[in-house]
């Protein structure tokens, strides 16, 4: 028995020397998690800093990155319907027969060929073309789109695909080095440089849901869909709009986190759709006006203009001229943080609210439902 002992003790010592050896100098030998449900392999992120640059070069970054950045190129059927007054069809022509398309960029998120772009590169559009930086191209199949984060999700089928690594974009800060990596006015694959100029920005009239980053890296039309990485090159952002009166850069542009990003990702993957949580609220800032005329003893929250009857809010208790400060243990100062605090509840859940009713705090308990489906304009 101690013989036995003896040498399953070696055994063991042996083995985790060995898996100490492959996990330092071999890492990518080893089985990784993450991803949607273990369906996509997301490569690790990189260290700080790129062997191999130039002092106060992003070579590296962008040597790292860009090969995972392609160009998505989108053409629609013209529907050949048009005004069928006869003086119009002489003057113009027949109305309808010019292609509609467009050229956006995207990510490459996992070697199965998975592509993180825009939901506005690719709404309604017929046929997707994605080329790579190395000339490969080929035809996309969308696996799902999700228009109130403006992200959508492709698939290509080709072998040795290079993917990005995500980063962590809560730990960005404004100052932060960052890349804009895309095809801006379908010139070709570029890189720009700047910086992280503001964070959470949102009440822009983009998306639904927006906690932008924003840039003064160089951002144009072309770039949407694109990389936006740290000076390691890891994936921060999905570069998604611009400010300009002009249309090129005026040194404002805006970026998806790569959080948020990652969710939908795993969300279309596993479900063909982004799950979030609803409560069935018509939220308003509070400002120090309304507080003062309230008499409320709270000056941030949100204030709950209107409940609808038979939702979850309403089942659970809360009344219009409540505020909500906190959803479970995410505090909620306006109403994009109450959005996104409860888009973040599992349906059929319950949640916890602190609730200001007048001078007095309360809790309230609500059964969190699905967030219904926003309908595209049109439809």
């Amino acid at each position: 028995m101690r013989r036995t002992w003896l040498i399953f003790s070696q055994a063991v010592t042996v083995a985790l020397a060995l898996l100490f050896v492959v996990a330092t100098l071999k890492p990518e030998w080893l089985p990784r998690g993450g991803g949607a449900a273990g369906l996509i392999t997301l490569p690790p992120p990189a260290p700080p800093a790129v062997a191999g640059s130039a002092p106060g070069s992003y070579a590296g970054a962008a040597k790292r990155a860009a090969p995972a950045v392609v160009s998505v190129i989108t053409s629609k059927t013209p529907s050949g319907r048009g005004p069928q007054d006869p003086w119009f069809r002489f003057f113009f022509g027949e109305p309808g027969n010019a292609p509609q398309g467009g050229i956006g960029s995207g990510v490459i998120v996992s070697p199965e060929g998975y592509v993180l772009t825009n939901n506005h590169v690719v709404d309604r559009m017929d046929a997707i073309d994605v080329v790579l930086s190395d000339g490969r191209r080929t035809l996309a199949k969308v696996v799902g789109t999700d228009p109130e984060s403006d992200l959508a999700v492709l698939r290509i089928q080709l072998d040795k695909l290079p993917a990005v690594a995500f980063g962590n974009s809560d730990t960005l800060q404004v100052g932060d080095v960052v890349l804009a990596i895309g095809n801006p006015f379908g010139v070709g694959q570029t890189v720009t440089a700047g910086i992280v100029s503001a964070l959470g920005r949102n009440q822009l009239g983009i998306n639904t849901f927006e906690n932008f980053i924003q840039t003064d890296a160089a951002i144009n039309p072309g770039n949407s869909g694109g990389a936006l990485v740290d000076a390691a090159g890891n994936l921060m952002g999905i570069n998604t709009a611009i400010y300009s009166r002009s249309g090129g850069n005026l040194g404002i542009g805006f970026a998806i986190p790569v959080t948020t990003a990652r969710q939908v990702l795993e969300g279309l993957i596993r479900d063909g759709q982004v799950t979030r949580g609803w409560i069935g609220v018509e939220p308003r800032d509070l400002t120090p006006e309304i507080a003062e005329t309230f008499n409320l003893k709270v000056t941030e929250g949100v204030l709950i203009t209107g409940v609808l009857q038979g939702g979850p809010a309403s089942d659970g208790g809360l009344r219009p001229g409540d505020v909500v400060t906190r959803v479970d243990d995410s505090p909620v100062a306006n109403t994009a943080q109450l959005l996104h605090a409860v888009a973040a509840l599992k349906p059929r859940n319950q949640a916890r609210l602190a609730v200001q009713r007048g001078g007095e705090p309360i809790d309230i308990v609500v059964t969190v439902a699905q967030r219904p489906k926003t309908p595209r304009p049109g439809e």
